[in-house]
Formats: C-alpha cells, structure tokens, sequence
C-alpha cells in the first residue's frame, strides 16, 4: 500500500508504539497496521486416512490440509465446517483444536482443528483433487499448515 485510503496522501515509514508502520503523511491519522489474516486450517479424517486437498493453482504434486480464509461475523469453529463443506461436500465434527500457527510468508495466523467427517466427497470450485493418506503416511511440511499436521501426528505417537 503506498496511498491513504482516506486523503490520497502518500504514506510514510512512522515508528509507532515501537515499531515501524506506514502511516499518512498529511497526518490525516490514517494507520496501515498491516496485521496478520485469520486462517482456519483442518486435519480431517475420513475413516481410517486424513484428506489432503490440492487446490486448482497448485502445481500437481502439491497437497495440503484444509484451509480457508475466517469470514464476517464467523467463529473460527464454523469457518472450518463451513469449509469442509463447501470445500469437500462434508459433513464434520470438531475433535479439538490442535494449535495457532504463525505463517509470517503470507502474514496469517491459522488456527488449525481436528475433524472426523463423514459423507461421500464432492470437490467444490476451489480444489482440483484430493487424497486419502493413511496417518502413518503423512509427512508435515515445514510452512503453513504442515506444523499443525506435525504437532497433530505427534500426540498422536506418530514419527514424521
């Protein structure tokens, strides 16, 4: 961002509370705080593997767990089902929350859970194929999502 949504001013490198922080140069009192978007993030079982999603502007080789993006006037519990059904076209129930992941490469936090779904898959727009993987299969990746597949598989008594 190089403009003041509110004036049109250029914004200016200001040290605020100690930190660095682009704020108006006509002192309109605009702050571009740039803070971290919510993510919800989901490690589902369906049976007996976990369903990893590999989204339409992945290179082929590329799966992950479900996430999606927290919306207006949504609790982070019912983003991730929202998610799993629009996303997969099933149905689920939170198991526990596994953790908060700070993903600083795409400024999120996510917000990962646990979710046993039941239903028959259905892709919804956004994925272009899925995966069924046994949990002993399962290897974490080191960014985004995979710390929270990590931590998951090692209260589990899983070695990754």
């Amino acid at each position: 961002m190089k403009f003041c949504p509110h004036c049109g001013s250029p914004l200016a490198a200001t040290v605020l509370a100690g930190r660095e922080r682009l704020a108006c140069s006509a002192e309109c009192g605009y702050v571009f705080w740039d803070n971290p978007v919510p993510v919800v993030a989901g490690i589902v079982e369906l049976g007996d593997a976990v369903i990893l999603v590999r989204n339409k502007e992945w290179p082929e080789r590329f799966h992950g767990i479900l996430a999606g993006f927290l919306e207006k006037n949504e609790s982070p519990e019912d983003a991730i089902l929202r998610e799993l059904k629009e996303e997969l076209g099933l149905d689920g129930e939170i198991i526990g929350f596994v953790g908060k992941y700070a993903f600083f490469q795409k400024n999120q936090i996510i917000l990962a859970y646990h979710i046993k779904a039941q239903g028959e898959i259905v892709l919804g727009d956004e994925l272009g194929s899925y995966k069924l993987v046994p949990p002993a299969e399962l290897r974490p990746w080191s960014q985004g999502t995979g710390p929270a597949l990590k931590d998951w598989l090692e209260r589990r008594g899983i070695k990754s």
